[in-house]
């Protein structure tokens, strides 16, 4: 990877270590791996002193290598956009987005690892978010530590909405869910509203509702461990096929959950990305082909 910048004014006479985390905004982990193991020129020729002081008009440039320490495997891969800084895929129902140990191949990761080394492309893997094992849809990645530190400063630098299928019918059309989320001490793996917890907000629409369950857009504020999930099933209206937080399994065999759409503003280059997931065969079989295709609009 590459990274240069010209030193202005107002950072005349700065050493090139405050300049790696301000203007240029790299995390401390990306900025320890270039020193030690990247190259650090200044008008064109190598420096090895971090604390070396550049003047207005300079150029720094940056080098490092940015590859992912993941196995590559051949597996299927959903691609939904692409660029020089980001992949976008559309993750399907039961695959992980991280090994879990050792032994695991067939991660996401190591899919888009097997895509990279197809493409001849020496590229980082650095996932924004996770998805659950059995939740579909939009994942977005950064090919650099670089551009993963830019966009997860703060959350609200990616919008994200879902689609759920829940059971019975919700007493309002629209709504926020402000309720704190902490680990299940009872059980392993789960989480619960609690007082003690960490705050959660979730932002609900129903597009849509039969006899037996309603069909929801979320938007998450914030970004915590099962959050959609969770708050569902404290209102008392879990998700279909989500045996974990009491959603039943007679028309769904996993959780009805589908990261549906993305937008965020690209860091490099200034531009709105807009991306749809398709909404799986198994969730337009409840809701039929068109229920989806009026809600047009993304609310960025």
């Amino acid at each position: 990877m590459r990274l240069s910048y010209t030193v202005d004014a107002a950072h005349d006479g700065r050493a090139i270590r405050q300049l790696a985390m301000s203007p240029l905004r790299l995390s401390a982990k990306l900025w320890k791996h270039i020193k030690w193991n990247g190259t650090i020129l200044v008008n064109g020729k190598a420096v090895r002193n971090a604390r070396l002081r550049v003047r207005a008009g300079d150029e720094l440039t940056l080098l490092w290598q940015e590859a992912s320490p993941v196995v590559p495997v051949d597996l299927p891969l959903d691609i939904l956009y692409e660029d020089e800084a980001f992949l976008i895929v559309n993750k399907p129902a039961a695959m992980i987005v991280h090994p879990t140990h050792r032994k695991a191949h067939d991660t996401l990761v190591h899919a888009v690892a097997g895509y990279f080394r197809r493409r001849g492309e020496a590229a980082g893997i650095h996932p924004l978010y996770r998805l659950d094992r059995d939740t579909t849809g939009i994942v977005v990645l950064a090919k650099s530590a670089r551009i993963q530190h830019a966009m997860t400063q703060h959350h609200g630098h990616i919008y994200r909405e879902y689609l759920a299928l829940v059971t019975g019918q919700l007493n309002r059309e629209k709504g926020r869910i402000d309720m704190p989320i902490g680990r299940d001490t009872s059980k392993a793996n789960h989480w619960q509203v609690r007082a003690d917890g960490k705050c959660a907000l979730t932002e609900y629409e129903v597009i849509a509702s039969w006899s037996a369950y309603s069909l929801l857009k979320l938007h998450l504020l914030t970004g915590r461990t099962h959050q959609i999930r969770v708050h569902l099933a404290a209102l008392g209206h879990p998700l279909l096929g989500d045996v974990a937080y009491g959603g039943p399994c007679d028309r769904m065999k996993r959780q009805a959950l589908h990261a549906w759409r993305v937008c965020f503003r690209h860091p490099l280059t200034g531009k709105e990305i807009q991306v749809q997931a398709p909404v799986p065969q198994d969730i337009r079989r409840l809701i039929g082909p068109d229920i989806v295709s009026r809600e047009t609009v993304i609310k960025y």
